[in-house]
């Protein structure tokens, strides 16, 4: 069905036989190299997250609330107010729906979530979610009580420390997460799903690797 897999901050790639997602590709601020997208498309859950490369593709670049059809992926975006700015500013985070399984995406969010915020992310099976603090994004502790509320089956943490990542401020290493949910481990190169039936029978935090 797909593969996802980490290139560090918050960017993943949501990849099928023949489309690819890329989510926040520009990493620059973090002292990452501009991924070369081909024929990936950006979607961006800040503005500053999408490359230069979105200019001249083919492909869409999208960021911010909507409803999109690219290729298998059924994408549904919407905003949350940011970690930083107490309502100033937003965050995009999206529902991903590719064959059955519905995947949650979310950017640099405010903790604590409430009830109308969790019925527009929907049940989903598998949650993408940064989880290093540093007053920069959800630490530990919150990103466990979002996790809880959500109840997906894999949950694939991003934004956490990293030696080859120089984050704009200082990231918990994701030791802290994991022990704050207190939630089964899967240590992988990459998260593969072929069908539902892959999925853990109880709720999974799988750390990938970073992928160069």
């Amino acid at each position: 069905m797909f593969e996802i897999s980490y290139r560090g901050g918050n960017n993943v790639a949501i990849t099928t036989k023949k489309d690819t997602l890329m989510i926040d590709p520009n990493q620059s601020s973090n002292g990452l190299k501009e991924l070369k997208l081909k024929d990936a498309v950006q979607i961006a859950t800040e503005e500053r997250f999408l490359t230069t490369q979105s200019e001249t593709a083919d492909r869409p670049a999208l960021q911010g609330p909507g409803e999109y059809e690219v290729g298998p992926f059924a994408i549904t975006g919407f905003e949350i107010d940011h970690h930083l700015e107490d309502g100033q500013m937003k965050a995009s985070c999206y529902r991903i729906v590719v064959g059955d399984c519905a995947i949650g995406v979310l950017g640099n969010i405010k903790a604590g979530l409430g009830e109308d915020e969790l019925e527009t992310l929907g049940l989903v099976d598998v949650l993408i979610v940064p989880v290093g603090g540093g007053g920069y994004t959800l630490d530990a502790k919150e990103a466990a009580s979002l996790v809880r509320k959500v109840e997906p089956r894999a949950i694939i943490p991003v934004h956490y420390k990293d030696s080859g990542v120089s984050y704009e401020v200082p990231q918990d290493d994701i030791s802290e997460f994991i022990t704050e949910l207190g939630a089964p481990v899967e240590q992988q190169p990459k998260f593969k799903l072929k069908t539902l039936n892959d999925l853990p029978a109880t709720m999974t935090i799988y750390q990938l690797e970073r992928a160069a």
